[in-house]
Order: structure tokens, then C-alpha cells, then sequence
């Protein structure tokens, strides 16, 4: 049998810190996809388009609530 590497106890259990660095890089590499995503002019036209959205959603059912009176 071989010997567990140095990011796990003898029992192949990952270590804590080994996991925790997993995490923060997928993390990391989440955060900068997000970021080459927002940088594009399609997100940016996308963005646009769901505040256009969002205002007249809000447009609507502030004309529905005026005509039920309320």
C-alpha cells in the first residue's frame, strides 16, 4: 500500500487545509470568470436588457395597483 501524500492523514483523509485551499481556488476561478464575463459587450447588453425588464415589471404593477385603487 502507498504512502498517503502530505495533504492527507494516514488514514487518506484530505487535511483541512487542503480542502480549504480547494475550495478558495475554485472560488478564485469562479469570481474571475464573472468578471471576464461582465467585461464583455454582450453581458453588458444582457444587463441592460434585465433592467429594462425589471423597470417595466415594476411600471406594470404599479399601473395594476392604481387601478385596483390601492
Amino acid at each position: 500500500m502507498s504512502e498517503p501524500g502530505p495533504d492527507y492523514t494516514a488514514d487518506g483523509v484530505p487535511t483541512f487545509d487542503f480542502v480549504r485551499d480547494r475550495i478558495e481556488r475554485r472560488a478564485a476561478t469562479a469570481d474571475g470568470a464573472e468578471e471576464l464575463d461582465a467585461a464583455t459587450p454582450e453581458a453588458h447588453d444582457l444587463a441592460q436588457q434585465e433592467a429594462d425588464r425589471e423597470a417595466a415589471a415594476r411600471a406594470k404593477l404599479e399601473e395594476i395597483r392604481r387601478s385596483l385603487g390601492g
